[in-house]
């Protein structure tokens, strides 16, 4: 067992093999593990393969499920307490939340003897305090790769990620090594051997550089220490997962075309021109890939549908980001979620505009709008991500909702996106948002959604009906995505974080029509998010 396995909370250990509800609410457990539809995940795209790209694949799953346990370790500990619950449903939410708390649901505690999740998680003490880490003079403690542990006399020290983890890195290290050894794609063995480099000395850059480079592997792996949301604390420590994709050539051709229009784009951004000087690398991917294996952080509670890395500033300067559109997943999530939340809260004169089609395009331009926008403030605050604290990622989701949205319906404007209208867009993304809403306060989309939600709503956007369904208003919809885009891009460029904390208390709610839509949801037995079952 390693340090961070022992990492406990202690006083739960006696409990493991008894399972129930939050004291204070009686919940069926097996409705809540039926809540995340089955998805048998798997690709057409598999049969193109050849049988070193088989071999290739198998080394990564090898190394995706060392990172899963990584992740247990990270936001958990041991796994082998929740594998023991004897309760089958709680064991199989537990499986599906990678521990006793909910993550749809304000990660309240669904299994006995466990209380509120340590909003540092295992990345720090349990017992650390904010002014207690703000106090600690180490520098490395505001490294993304490194955990605080205490000594012997009890004060906090820093532990790089590559000593703290370093049986399970040097097992991933073996078999990206092996993998390497087997692709006959270049640019895949020198991103390979870098990230290597990288688990072993915790500095990702070069191995980021060299996945941005890698533009003709039809099969990719994105492993490593990635996303901070797990870390409530300070939004600061990475989280170890991965992916294994399959590239959609055809699909991805399509888009290749918009990739030049970043720097276009990033100028008829509605907001001061002072707020624009960033310009967006051109080397920037958008692909469309089907995902056949996730791990970790990724697969914790609601699955991710589409990427955008890497997170470095520096390398998005140098090389923009690469944007991974999850085609079979995003499928899913629209026909077992969205499009029936869509049939049912909107009216039945505008249905006709929830598309799949739609659903893709808003998806896809979300993760473009992450790499647009402001990267450092204007007022000599720093980036926006220090400056933000720990409001950076709730801001940075909301921004990439309404800006995705922004750019799909400008885009329509030009005739650069086929087949569907500013009325799809705009109707399917305020589907999803409820869809997103249902993710709840402890996930920094869920809050982001909730925001763009109430802004919306109070700037007429949509209203209900004498039936209760929402009816949307177009002109005024485009007219209230237009200032919220430029009220958050302004939050960011200033580093506002007073304004954004307090409007996040205030707009991160579910009011009352909202829950009561929510529970309509709910009451028809609709799917909150999905789980793979992985036949590859």
């Amino acid at each position: 067992m390693t340090h961070t396995s022992r990492l406990l909370l202690t006083a739960a250990a006696s409990a493991v093999l008894f399972s129930s509800c939050n004291s204070n609410e009686r919940v069926d457990l097996r409705q809540k593990v039926d809540e995340y539809a089955v998805v048998k995940l798997s690709s057409p795209l598999m049969e193109t393969l050849s049988d070193k790209d088989k071999q290739v694949l198998n080394l990564f799953r090898a190394a995706a499920v060392v990172a899963d346990g990584l992740f247990w370790q990270q936001t958990f500990g041991d796994k082998a307490l929740m594998e023991n619950l004897e309760n089958q449903a709680a064991k199989d939410y537990a499986m599906i939340n990678y521990g006793p708390w909910d993550r749809l649901d304000d990660n309240s505690s669904f299994v006995e003897g466990y209380g509120e999740k340590p909003a540092g998680a295992n990345y720090y003490p349990h017992d650390i305090t904010p002014e207690e880490f703000a106090a600690f003079a180490d520098p490395d403690k505001n490294s993304q790769y490194t955990v605080l542990r205490r000594d012997e006399s009890g004060n906090l020290k820093c532990v790089w990620y590559r000593d703290e983890y370093r049986e399970s890195l040097d097992r991933i290290c073996k078999y990206l090594e092996e993998a390497a050894m087997i692709t006959e794609n270049e640019g895949l063995k020198n991103y390979l051997l870098k990230r290597v480099k990288a688990f072993r000395t915790d500095d990702y850059y070069e191995s980021d550089l060299a996945w941005m480079d890698m533009k003709d592997s039809n099969i990719d792996i994105v492993i490593g220490p990635i996303e901070n949301y797990d870390d409530k604390l300070n939004e600061l420590k990475a989280s170890y997962e991965c992916f294994i994709l399959l590239k959609d050539e055809e699909r991805s051709a399509e888009l290749a075309k918009y990739v030049s229009m970043l720097p276009e784009l990033q100028k008829i951004l509605p907001c001061p021109d002072e707020y624009k000087t960033f310009v967006p690398g051109t080397s920037s991917d958008l692909n469309v890939y089907d995902a056949i294996y996730y791990a970790g952080d990724c697969n914790a509670g609601s699955k991710t549908i589409a990427i955008n890395l890497p997170n470095d500033d520096r390398v998005q300067a140098v090389k923009g980001t690469r944007r991974l559109q999850l085609h079979n997943s995003i499928t899913a999530k629209f026909g077992k979620i969205l499009l029936p939340i869509g049939r049912l809260l909107i009216e039945p004169e505008q249905q006709k505009h929830l598309r799949s089609e739609a659903f893709f395009w808003n998806v896809t331009f979300h993760e473009v709008a992450h790499g647009l926008g402001v990267k450092e403030t204007v007022n000599g605050k720093g980036s926006v991500d220090d400056a933000l604290k720990d409001e950076k990622t709730t801001w940075e989701e909301a921004k990439a909702d309404i800006l995705g949205l922004f750019m799909v319906c400008n885009l329509i404007d030009r005739n650069e996106i086929p087949l569907i209208s500013k009325e799809d867009a705009i109707t399917t993304f305020i589907a999803g948002l409820v869809r997103s809403v249902r993710f709840g306060t402890a996930s920094s989309h869920g809050k982001a959604n909730m925001m763009c939600y109430n802004y919306l709503k109070d700037n007429g956007a949509f209203v209900r009906n004498s039936d209760g369904l929402y009816h949307i208003d177009y002109a005024k919809a485009l007219e209230a995505i237009n200032s919220w885009a430029g009220l958050i891009i302004k939050t960011q460029a200033t580093g506002d974080y007073e304004f954004a904390k307090a409007y996040t208390a205030r707009n991160a709610v579910i009011h009352e029509p909202l829950a009561a839509d929510i529970a309509n949801v709910n009451g028809h037995t609709i799917p909150r998010d999905i789980r793979f079952d992985f036949i590859w």
